[in-house]
């Protein structure tokens, strides 16, 4: 009888090597042979590692009759005999052992062990191939969706991995079957299984994308600086290039946008800003700023703010929609900037009107501009009086558009 047999679903291992399970194997059966003998001191555990077959043996030295005074390590002559008739006294009898020697109750048990060690091996196995993957891109097909995650199989290994909602992209929407690219953010332990948790949302998921777009980088030509993002909006990217003949900035956007643009679509149209990183902090800031044109900065190096000054026309390109131009380039160059516009202050979280435009109406804010408002806080600035007499709007309309502009301030 094969031993093995009775655990042929642990033959494959599922995602343990062969060694370790070799070893489980052993180690299973001579607890089994320790409670049925005393001992396992003689007994051999041969694990086949090409068919995945496993034999037991008892091995005893052969001594004449009446003279066994171990039974554990010898056996009579006779005894060896009815097992092999060509056994001579002196030389060691090896018997082979069966299933059916051990009793269904042991064996049962020995399953159950082996089941249990298994399952903490795989744990083990599945919590540190990831942990030592932290930071990779991972493709996987959606499984199931649950309502604050969703989760993942591994494309590769058949792994379960988890998507929470707060590591998915704005505008992520996934259906059973879809496959599903993200970074392996972190790996964790809970109630004693592992979690594998992806992201989307991760800086280091922009920059593995771009490390798969841009041979360069993966290369070691350009290196990729610093990344800052507000997921599903917008990026902003210093990248360095150690070769002169190269332009960073290029290589990363391609032809036409060819290699940039497929990023895009994978980050659900993410504006992503590549820019040339120095030491420069002045010029630094300068394409921080990108796509506004910047007049002249201020720095004040130990406060860590630079007052930026710009043409009006460029001021909202500055800010950006919701601030998130400012707010992205603040973060990249780590110093706070306050936004002026050449010969006179605006404050840093004034807001162009056009920003306004999905709740104001386009008549409304063209209306306000006419009468010289073209930021929401020129508009707070004025009463409410003085708004209906000159912009000649409803007395409605300018209480909406108040309402409107002072949500935005508002903490």
């Amino acid at each position: 009888m094969n031993l093995v047999d009775t655990f042929s679903e642990f033959k494959a291992g599922k995602n343990i090597d062969r060694p370790t399970m070799v070893r489980v194997l052993e180690d299973v059966f001579r607890t089994l042979i320790r409670k049925k003998y005393g001992s396992d001191d003689n007994f051999d555990v041969i694990v086949n590692t090409q068919k995945g077959d496993l034999e037991l043996w008892r091995v005893r030295e052969i001594v004449s009759d009446g003279e066994v005074l171990d039974d554990r390590a010898q056996v009579s002559i006779s005894e060896a005999l009815s097992i092999d008739e060509d056994y001579e006294v002196g030389e060691e009898c090896y018997q082979q052992l069966f299933l059916a020697d051990f009793g269904r109750r042991a064996i049962m048990a020995a399953r159950q062990t082996l089941i249990s060690r298994i399952s903490e091996l795989e744990k083990d196995e599945v919590f540190k191939r990831y942990t030592d993957r932290v930071g990779e891109i991972i493709l996987g097909e959606v499984h199931q969706i649950l309502k604050r995650e969703i989760l993942i199989l591994d494309d590769a290994t058949g792994s379960e991995l988890v998507l929470p909602r707060q590591e998915m992209i704005r505008g992520d929407f996934f259906h059973k079957g879809d496959m599903v690219k993200g970074v392996i953010k972190h790996v964790e332990m809970k109630n004693n299984n592992p979690v594998v948790v992806m992201s989307r949302t991760d800086n280091k998921f922009l920059e593995k994308l771009l490390e798969q777009e841009v041979p360069e980088i993966e290369d070691g030509l350009i290196t990729v600086k610093r990344i800052e993002r507000i997921p599903g909006e917008r990026a902003k990217v210093a990248v360095e290039s150690y070769d002169d003949r190269i332009d960073p900035v290029g290589a990363c956007v391609g032809m036409k946008g060819s290699r940039i643009h497929g990023i895009v679509r994978e980050l659900k149209n993410e504006n992503i800003d590549i820019v040339n990183y120095t030491e420069n902090i002045t010029l630094f800031i300068q394409r921080s700023l990108t796509p506004a044109k910047v007049s002249s900065i201020d720095l004040d190096t130990e406060a860590k703010r630079a007052a930026v000054y710009l043409e009006p026309d460029q001021v909202s390109l500055a800010i950006g929609k919701g601030g998130t131009n400012i707010k992205l380039a603040s973060r990249l160059s780590e110093f706070e900037i306050d936004v002026y516009r050449n010969n006179e202050e605006m404050e840093i979280d004034d807001v162009d009107l056009e920003e306004f435009s999905d709740e104001i109406e386009a008549w409304i804010i063209e209306a306000l501009k006419n009468i010289g408002c073209d930021t929401a806080k020129s508009v707070l600035a004025l009463s409410r009086e003085e708004l209906i007499r000159r912009s000649d709007l409803e007395e409605e309309t300018i209480d909406d558009v108040l309402g409107i502009l002072k949500a935005e301030f508002e903490e």
